[in-house]
């Protein structure tokens, strides 16, 4: 398998989502996360992923804000926290991470993790109000199983245009992964570098050695060629650059099989995806 992914991917919704997009998990509240996006705009980043949980929605939104790009041309994920589901407490988190952003509205927003049921189909109804109000343009969900997602499009009356989940060359996830494509729901892949756990690892670095790019780069084409969205996270402006330069060159199949070979249920965070209830 070796294609030319696009830059971009179209989701269920209508609109458009970048293939590469900065992470800022992590990264603290102030001027590091707001120095981190405001050099991967300038990179060429057109695409931030932050959440309620990271504290950093108001450096990620002053941070685009300040690159003097037109809002329509920076696409703007935020994720809202277990503690605001239910209706209400769902639809004012959405007005409150707008609010601090800054920006008139956000191209993104998703439900963090399952969590309990109830209350998920609550907030699940306050994301769908908020695209009606013009908040939010997209929603989706994060670290949902093929169960959540089942039960979840029982009662949607928008179906999720993302699930975003832990995915790289040693935690493949293939009948999720395969079930949301199927779907039509786009997979996004973070952590797509197993937060440097793998990266020494010799399958990857052979690959990297033979085409010359980074084993980085790597992980995130592996990515990219499977159809999935990728965020890796950097607050570096080298490795940022690095990590968006992806475009110019393929993984043949030989390189594809090697990685593919990798699979060995790595998880390196939290896992929602079989651990919250359905």
């Amino acid at each position: 398998m070796a294609t030319s992914p696009a830059t971009s991917l179209l989701l269920s919704s209508g609109h458009r989502i970048p293939s590469v997009g900065l992470g800022v998990y992590k990264s603290p509240p102030g001027e590091e996360t707001y120095g981190a996006v405001l050099s991967a705009l300038r990179l060429g980043y057109r695409h931030v992923d932050t959440a309620q949980v990271y504290g950093n929605e108001a450096d990620v939104g002053r941070a685009v804000r300040d690159s003097g790009l037109p809002r329509d041309q920076v696409y703007v994920t935020s994720k809202l926290w277990r503690d605001a589901y239910g209706y209400d407490k769902a639809l004012a988190a959405v007005q409150e991470s707008v609010r601090r952003s800054g920006l008139p509205y956000l191209d993104l927003v998703l439900l963090h993790c399952p969590s309990e049921p109830g209350p998920r189909e609550g907030a699940w109804r306050a994301l769908e109000e908020a695209v009606r109000q013009g908040l939010v343009r997209s929603i989706g969900v994060s670290n949902f199983s093929q169960a959540h997602l089942e039960k979840l499009s029982r009662t949607a009356t928008i179906q999720p245009a993302v699930n975003q989940i832990e995915v790289h060359p040693f935690l493949q996830r293939r009948q999720l992964v395969s079930y949301c494509q199927a779907a039509g729901i786009v997979v996004e892949a973070y952590s797509p570098l197993s937060k440097g756990h793998r990266l020494s690892d010799p399958r990857v670095t052979g690959v990297a050695a033979r085409l010359g790019v980074s084993p980085a780069q790597v992980m995130i084409r592996w990515g990219l060629q499977h159809g999935m969205v990728s965020l890796p996270k950097s607050v570096n402006p080298e490795r940022q650059a690095a990590n968006l330069d992806v475009f110019g060159f393929a993984l043949d199949e030989s390189a594809m099989a090697q990685l593919d070979g990798c699979e060995e249920g790595l998880v390196t965070g939290w896992d929602p995806v079989s651990q919250d209830p359905v």
